[in-house]
């Protein structure tokens, strides 16, 4: 059996001289928890394709070359198609005599786990559960059963995460530090449990299927008086940026925060009616449903309609109207890290769009309204602002979100989401599929006698104006807005009711 106390201060040696790039570790290392070669999956991935590919040519044996072009095509591009090459490449040697061939598959699988390929997680956590069973120390076996359990419980979620057409890009970031995250959780489950075991032998509540990793909440709990836990930790909180980041979010960590309560709808329906008469069917739309929920939260919606159809002014009404804080995002230019988080580690590290809103607001509820949805790029470079929603829409993930700036999983399922679009060909169908999709229609000119007025009115008050010096409209006025508009956008509309209200003022003035 292994020396505990010097195993450990060996292990935490090689491990500060691997994120100096002073050692490259081991597959072994790797699979008890060692960081990559520079902390970097690229640099490691690099610096050992080098290392092989130097020794397959120097045996200087025919039937190497094939691996040693795919080892140093992976020095210069470390990608999941490259490494299945060199695995590709492995299996046509006949004769790999004095070569680490075994060493090589495991650590090319070890990297395809940290790509998201959730196979080769499951094969991980065999071979880490394979290690365990060496000659160790009881902790030392435990440590590496409860991490064989964590990236068990890690290639389940990428499995579900592939097939629900959820990316599984830039996963380096965030694959570690959720794998530690369901270890520490089997930890605290089977600890607690043997310790509840050794007090009371009969009790029958005891064990892992009574409070796994995997039980989920009721949707959307009652906030009540308790509220809602978003954040329950800070990742890596030793380092002088995780200190940083925990005391940045030293109020939100582990405090539950309030949802918005639901208002009497009746009168919501009523009032947005009036703002919008045109579009009744949309307000009976977005508030189905509400009534049975003690909190506002709305299914993620598509408010699909014709430019200046006032889909975007009735998103952000009728956030104002239920009585739930709100930020309203212009979509133009908008890239993934802006909406899920980018890494601590840069200098442009900043959480997710999702938690800022939460601790702008103090609200676990906010509701988040990207305008113009269609126009974020397409590019799939490193992820798109697509795939991070498609997570943030369901259920499952958004639960336990991993935001790669607090490095920690976050509650996000009582975040709503209001999307507009004036056109769907470019949101790709697996959004389309998580959102509901409400045609917003564009007013009528039999609307003119409804909508001028009420714009009027909001003009008045935007130019800081008592709301009554908005007077009734005229007939010849109405006339006058009915000869030139004839439907179709408010934003014509609102030009022309804006020259009228300034025309009476001129005319007021003289008088």
């Amino acid at each position: 059996m292994t020396d505990k106390p010097s195993q450990d201060r060996h292990f935490q040696r090689r491990q500060k001289a691997a994120i100096a790039g002073l050692h490259l570790p081991t597959a072994e290392e790797l699979l008890r928890g060692m960081a990559f070669f520079r902390e970097d999956l690229a640099e490691d991935i690099r610096e050992y394709a080098g290392r092989f590919s130097g020794r397959v040519k120097k045996r200087k044996r025919t039937g190497l070359e094939l691996l040693a072009t795919t080892l140093d095509e992976l020095v210069v591009e470390p990608s999941e198609d490259g490494v299945l090459a060199v695995e590709a490449a492995l299996d046509l040697i006949d004769d790999a005599q004095g070569l680490p061939a075994a060493e090589c598959r495991l650590r090319c699988r070890i990297y395809r786990a940290f790509f998201g390929d959730g196979q080769a997680t499951a094969i991980i956590a065999g071979e880490i559960a394979h290690l365990a069973s060496g000659d160790l120390s009881p902790a030392e076996c435990r440590a590496l059963l409860w991490r064989s359990l964590g990236w068990a419980a890690q290639s389940r979620i990428l499995d579900w995460r592939r097939r629900a057409g959820v990316s599984v890009q830039r996963s380096a970031e965030w694959f570690e530090p959720e794998v530690r995250t369901y270890e520490a959780h089997f930890r605290n489950v089977i600890t607690s449990s043997m310790d509840a075991e050794a007090e009371s032998k009969d009790t029958s509540s005891v064990g892992l299927a009574a409070t796994t990793w995997e039980e989920e909440p009721s949707e959307h709990e009652e906030s009540g008086t308790h509220g809602v836990i978003v954040i329950s930790g800070i990742g890596n909180d030793t380092t002088p940026e995780g200190k940083r980041v925990a005391k940045e979010f030293e109020k939100f960590k582990q405090r539950p925060l309030k949802l918005p309560g639901m208002p009497e709808l009746t009168a919501v329906r009523e009032r947005l009616i009036a703002e919008f008469p045109y579009a009744v069917t949309i307000v009976d739309s977005a508030l189905e449903g509400l009534g049975d929920r003690p909190n506002v939260y709305l299914r993620p919606i598509i408010l699909l309609g014709a430019p200046g159809s006032g889909k975007t002014r009735f998103a952000r009404r009728l956030t104002e109207e239920l009585g739930a804080p709100y930020e309203l995002i212009s979509c133009g230019g908008l890239s993934d890290s802006a909406v899920g988080g980018t890494a601590r580690r840069w200098t442009s590290g900043e959480p997710s769009l999702a938690i800022m809103a939460v601790r702008r607001h103090r609200c676990a509820g906010p509701v988040v309204i990207l305008d113009e949805i269609e126009k974020i790029g397409t590019s799939r470079h490193n992820g798109n602002v697509h795939d991070v929603l498609i997570g943030l829409f369901e259920q499952e993930t958004s639960r336990r979100w991993h935001d790669p700036y607090l490095q920690a999983h976050c509650d996000l399922s009582h975040v709503s989401w209001l999307m507009t679009a004036n056109s769907l060909e470019p949101i790709p169908a697996a959004l389309r599929d998580r959102c509901r999709i409400l045609r917003f229609p564009d007013p009528g000119a039999d609307q003119l006698p409804l909508l001028a007025p009420r714009i009027l009115e909001r003009l008045y008050i935007e130019a800081g104006y008592d709301p009554r010096w908005a007077t009734p409209l005229e007939g010849f006025e109405l006339d006058a807005l009915a000869s030139v508009w004839t439907g179709g956008s408010i934003r014509p509309l609102e030009r022309l009711v804006d020259g009228l209200r300034k025309a009476r003022e001129s005319g007021r003035r003289r008088q």
